[in-house]
């Protein structure tokens, strides 16, 4: 996206009085996509744990680094193309997975895959999507996807999502690793509202013959009969209407309320290890990345295990109050690692300038959340996209004004810590 296009079309436009609904500041877009959104979907998406204090320190580790730009560099023509496990991408960009993107957009998963296909940037495919991985991997055809793996209880199922995934085109699996217990969410309690306990944010598991064979294994540990309210009734309707098939038939079957009692059962396991690792690597010949990567210690255990790449996140400050930003992070992990294997970021991504200090600091490729999210809010596949192109020309004007012609002229002597 070169970065004059971008701001000529944009200039020209207004010249004739259009104004994209957009916005293109990073608050003003969350600000407007905030008040699009239900209160419910609000606090999922923008909510963090506890007092929201490592959302915070996200934003200021990567205010601490400061641009030195360099002058009289030819920086006419730019390249902002990386390689990543051996394919060429046009930008430093991916697509972070968010989960029940059904709240925001009837689209939802299926918004983003578009938009990612049209600018050529890949989409990691959600464990929590609203929209089967197969489905949208058919509307992306060709273009890059990878996969987010949650590690489940039930090994059958890891291999099931891993195999469909592999099948559906992904070209990666990322492995979450730091929600093996949900976060103290205070937003989402405040509110008594968990979507997946309405059937949303689970198509993966509903579209997955292994998980839909375990709906019939026999329940050790029923839940207790819900007391009739209407609420109780507005969520057993959300479970039937959003279960694969006839509303009627399923009201019938039964399994809606089995799916949403079976995924919380065994959709998170806090007894994974490092050994647990050596199952997913017999089962897929895709590069691993793990997914929530902070200390330097544990980086050097994945590149003990064999283990592709490195995607340096506290989930966007959504599990642990009070952890490490990802920024602060960043240079120490990439010290130890000495550039053997690709090392990602994530949480507090807020424009190209943030882009840039990643890859100064060591990121191979950053990769972007909430914003998106907020396109998809206001516009569906046409906000993402414009979100992306306004990201990715902010990128763009950024290294040229530095003095970068390329991704491989960013390096450390271009920042500073403050």
């Amino acid at each position: 996206m070169n970065a004059f296009e971008r701001q000529k079309k944009i200039y020209l436009e207004g010249a004739s009085g259009i104004i994209s609904p957009i916005p293109v500041d990073a608050r003003l877009l969350e600000e407007k996509a905030l008040k699009a959104m239900s209160k419910q979907a609000a606090a999922y998406i923008v909510g963090g744990a506890g007092h929201g204090d490592t959302m915070l320190q996200n934003r200021r580790a990567f205010e601490r680094w400061r641009i030195v730009p360099r002058m009289l560099r030819d920086v006419s023509v730019r390249d902002t193309s990386i390689e990543l496990f051996g394919k060429k991408y046009p930008y430093p960009l991916l697509l972070s997975p968010v989960g029940v993107l059904e709240m925001v957009h009837p689209e939802a998963d299926m918004a983003v895959a578009k938009a990612a296909a049209a600018t050529g940037i890949p989409y990691i495919f959600s464990n929590q999507a609203s929209v089967p991985m197969e489905v949208c991997g058919a509307a992306m055809e060709n273009q890059p996807r990878w996969f987010q793996l949650y590690w489940s209880k039930s090994d059958e199922l890891v291999a099931s999502f891993v195999q469909r995934a592999e099948a559906s085109g992904c070209q990666a699996i990322v492995v979450t690793l730091d929600t093996t217990l949900l976060g103290w969410r205070t937003q989402d309690l405040e509110l008594a509202y968990l979507p997946f306990l309405r059937g949303l944010g689970i198509a993966q598991y509903t579209s997955d013959p292994v998980f839909r064979r375990l709906l019939d294994d026999p329940d050790p540990n029923p839940a207790p009969k819900p007391k009739v309210t209407l609420e109780a009734i507005r969520t057993l309707w959300s479970m039937i209407r959003h279960y694969p098939g006839n509303f009627s038939e399923n009201a019938k079957s039964g399994y809606p309320r089995k799916a949403v009692k079976k995924f919380i059962d065994i959709y998170t396991r806090p007894s994974l290890t490092w050994e647990n690792l050596t199952y997913l690597r017999g089962i897929t010949k895709l590069p691993i990345l793990l997914k929530g990567i902070l200390h330097p210690d544990d980086a050097l255990k994945a590149l003990d295990h064999g283990i592709n790449g490195l995607v340096i996140s506290n989930h966007g400050g959504r599990q642990v109050d009070g952890a490490v930003g990802t920024m602060d992070m960043l240079p120490r992990i990439a010290d130890v690692v000495q550039g053997r294997i690709p090392l990602l970021i994530d949480s507090g991504v807020r424009g190209g300038a943030d882009i840039f200090k990643a890859l100064a600091l060591g990121a191979t490729a950053v990769c972007l959340g909430r914003p998106y999210v907020y396109g998809l809010t206001l516009g569906g596949t046409e906000g993402v996209q414009q979100v992306l192109a306004n990201y990715l020309a902010d990128f763009d004007l950024t290294m040229a004004l530095a003095g970068c012609r390329s991704i491989k002229e960013i390096g450390a002597d271009n920042v500073m810590m403050v």
